[in-house]
């Protein structure tokens, strides 16, 4: 029995159990839609942006643990999607994307809607491939879903001319592949170097557990969890790694990093021993090296073998699944004793507690501590996703998580425009939960469009708007070093504003959209909040809408600050903190 390529493809989606794809139809892809067109097994979702669509896919894979799957056209329409495979790529996530490409026959001839999806993907990409022979489309596509989820995940592209879709061929579809240089690191014996952990772990005084994204790409929160149980060992998160152990346990201490909470930085700083799982010491986290836990002998353990040593030096490596590792190393381990460490961090947590100190007390705006508490209180089991900048270091820091999967945020690539489609993505993934959207008023713009996605698949996501004006961490940066100039970072300036304009004033031309509005032209339900009484109704509303998206437009105060705060060049321990008022 032949069958073209298109239908191929289509059965291999479906053996590989996938029922949901998001994506955004085009010239080269045609025979593909053509097949999915009657197809009644696999949801394809349109989005009104092929960034939408990677987006989308993300949130799907990151919130559920499944590979996400992206249609999308050849030319602009692959060339779309670049900013969403390199945000997925930093960040580990499982991603297969297919890509249409001219015929072969046509390429290298700047044919209409040519690319060199390939070359132009490769830097961004986990892996990628040209199908160049009707034969090899099954294999092809059963090496990107194995490579899209083995080890260290990410995301692989097939890009697949035309006429290959086209052309009639056998209808296997192989049940494995032998891809060379694949290993699977998690199986491999490390009984040695995980003795010598829990070793160090028990002989240490000043024991510290620094948590990252890939406890929840390996599923170990459980483990962990009775981990920090039986040793009473302190925890301190990455960004990427918040919701893998619950921010309400009384052995959290926050985030570390750049603004991690004061704790936190002072524990990594002073730990004798930094016991690391499932993190790369990204830049964002350590500060400069030369301060970052000077006095700690550093366990690592990770999938990457090349995320291990190479911004800090570790004494004991351990490559490996984290889940694997810790249920090894959690019979082993005996608690130390940390008693004076403890009472020490209990004098941190007292001096400078996590909490939003108000540069204007007497501010007409709201505070964005108030509306994230708000939230928090409102949705305590809700997934959030977050776009980047001041509306993401809020979350991180007021938002109480307390599982697995529940934060999607741009961790490694910073990516404005990320959490609205990686929300509606989330809750196709997980229908019987709430899912948010903390986002600023800059980001939310970046795909907005995707509005119409959420009304027409009834996606009843809430959009919580931070809206100060402006696009507020530059705007912070801006403030503290360089001298105020606020330079392109209002986004309500006007063609009538002095061109040195440092500060919202009377004379301000009204904002633009006007949010409510937009949300009610796309169909969905729009809000506004002006006042702390006004933020519980508001909530309330949005959580009685069971098929309509709704925006709520939070008006805050337009130059509040995220602290702490470390500057650049600096150590994690030298932290600055808000002063009070207006300069």
């Amino acid at each position: 029995m032949k069958i073209t390529g298109s239908e191929l493809f289509v059965k291999a989606l479906k053996e590989e159990g996938i029922d949901l794809l998001f994506g955004y139809p085009g010239g080269s892809v045609i025979p593909l839609f053509d097949v999915l067109f009657s197809e009644q097994e696999i949801e394809v979702v349109v989005t009104r942006h092929e960034q939408g669509a990677v987006h989308a896919a993300d949130g799907y894979a990151r919130s559920t643990g499944k590979t996400g799957v992206i249609l999308v056209t050849s030319g602009p329409g692959a060339t779309n999607t670049i900013t969403g495979l390199a945000t997925a790529n930093f960040d580990s996530v499982p991603l297969v994307c297919f890509t249409g490409q001219v015929p072969r026959s046509m390429i290298g001839n700047d044919a209409f809607q040519e690319a060199d999806t390939v070359g132009i993907s490769r830097p961004v990409t986990k892996h990628n491939y040209l199908v160049t022979s009707r034969e090899e489309l099954g294999r092809v596509i059963k090496s990107a879903f194995i490579l899209a989820a083995s080890g260290r995940p990410g995301p692989v592209l097939v890009d697949l001319p035309k006429d290959v879709l086209m052309e009639s061929g056998p209808a296997d579809y192989p049940d494995t592949v032998n891809i060379r240089g694949l290993k699977n690191n998690g199986a491999e014996n490390k009984d040695k170097q995980i003795a010598r952990a829990a070793s160090a772990l028990q002989q240490a005084r000043r024991p510290l557990f620094y948590i990252g994204g890939g406890l929840h790409i390996s599923g170990a929160s459980p483990v962990f969890r009775d981990l920090v149980e039986a040793t009473d060992v302190p925890v301190v998160t990455s960004l990427m790694g918040i919701g893998a152990f619950p921010t309400d346990h009384p052995r959290f201490l926050g985030m570390l990093g750049m603004h991690g909470t004061y704790a936190a930085n002072m524990a990594v700083t002073y730990s004798d021993l930094l016991f690391a799982v499932g993190n790369r010491f990204d830049d964002r986290a350590t500060g400069v090296l030369n301060r970052f836990a000077p006095e700690a002998r550093i366990v690592h353990i990770d999938i990457d073998p090349i995320s291990i040593s190479r911004n800090v030096p570790v004494e004991i490596p351990i490559v490996g699944d984290a889940r694997q590792v810790l249920e090894k190393l959690l019979p082993l381990v005996k608690a130390p004793d940390i008693k004076d460490w403890l009472s020490r961090i209990d004098g941190w947590l007292q001096e400078h507690p996590l909490e939003m100190v108000s540069e204007f007390p007497d501010s007409e705006y709201l505070s964005p501590d108030q509306v994230i508490r708000a939230l928090s209180d409102a949705f305590p089991d809700a997934i959030v996703a977050t776009e980047v900048g001041q509306n993401q270091m809020w979350t991180a820091l007021f938002y109480r998580f307390r599982n697995a999967r529940s934060l999607l945020t741009s961790g490694g690539l910073g990516t404005m425009g990320y959490g609205f489609p990686a929300a509606l993505g989330a809750q196709l993934g997980n229908p019987g939960r709430r899912v948010i959207d903390i986002a600023g008023d800059g980001s939310i713009q970046m795909n907005i469009q995707e509005l119409a996605t959420a009304v027409y698949k009834e996606l009843p996501v809430i959009v919580a708007i931070l809206n100060n004006g402006y696009l507020g961490m530059v705007r912070q940066w801006q403030e503290l070093f360089c001298g105020e100039r606020y330079s392109s970072t209002c986004l309500g300036k006007g063609e009538g504003c002095p061109k040195d304009c440092g500060s919202p004033g009377e004379n301000c031309p009204p904002y633009v959209p006007d949010f409510v509005k937009l949300a009610e032209a796309y169909g969905a339900v729009g809000l506004r909040v002006c006042r702390q009484e006004e933020i519980g109704p508001a909530l309330q509303e949005a959580a009685a809408s069971k098929k309509r998206p709704v925006l709520i437009d939070f008006i805050i105060e337009p130059e509040a600050n995220v602290y702490p705060m470390v500057p650049p060049g600096a150590g994690i321990d030298q932290m600055i903190f808000a002063q009070g008022g207006r300069s």
